[in-house]
């Protein structure tokens, strides 16, 4: 397996949900949990948390994995600007990573095998970028060839994965991903992924 690295992004204020999304219980865990447990199982090295508000708290769930922690103090000004900030630490700090995993913590249904399959589909396919497909979209869990690093480190401040996955249309192979679709959002959203787990 090559070397991949993830970037996952914990810094938003849920203002919108009105308490952390990010620690959440689903399934016996939290989310931020969750998701480092994947990357880790996934094959992922290192694993990078981008945090911001609510860094204190989130920093202690995830004192007990090798998640390492990296706080955006800009996170405000939009998710480029922690997707930024989590791309030049993995470079610094792992000059060998071959790609990067780009994640995030409320879509709970991203899993290790999610991860793997998104690896796979980019060693059987060669392309710099695989982009999961849900919803009649492209987006996140993503993986971006280390080709790609200069483009994530220039992006808009409120601009995501999505906006080079879009300005690159043929370097993208899609995987198929219907559960992406599902993310929390909203106090409605997480009780509705309760009602689908009875």
């Amino acid at each position: 397996m090559p070397n991949v690295g993830a970037v996952i992004l914990a810094a938003g204020r849920s203002s919108r949900l009105g308490r952390p999304k990010q620690l959440l219980q689903f399934r016996g865990k939290t989310l931020v949990r969750r998701i480092v447990d994947a990357a880790l199982e996934g094959g992922c090295s290192p694993i990078v948390v981008v945090v911001g508000s609510d860094k204190d708290k989130i920093a202690r769930e995830l004192e007990q994995t090798n998640a390492v922690i990296v706080e955006n103090v800009n996170w405000n000004n939009g998710m480029g600007t922690s997707i930024r900030c989590a791309v030049q630490h993995l470079i610094d700090t792992a000059p060998n990573v071959e790609a990067i995993a780009l994640l995030v913590c409320d879509q709970p249904f991203v899993e290790s095998h999610t991860i793997e399959q998104l690896v796979a589909l980019r060693e059987k396919t060669k392309k710099a970028i695989v982009a999961s497909s849900y919803a009649g979209t492209l987006g996140v869990p993503a993986l971006f060839h280390r080709s790609c690093a200069d483009e994530l480190l220039h992006l808009d401040e409120e601009s995501g994965g999505k906006a080079v996955i879009s300005s690159n249309h043929d370097r993208v192979t899609e995987f198929t991903f219907p559960e992406g679709k599902i993310d929390i959002d909203t106090a409605a959203d997480y009780d509705r992924l309760h009602v689908s787990e009875d």
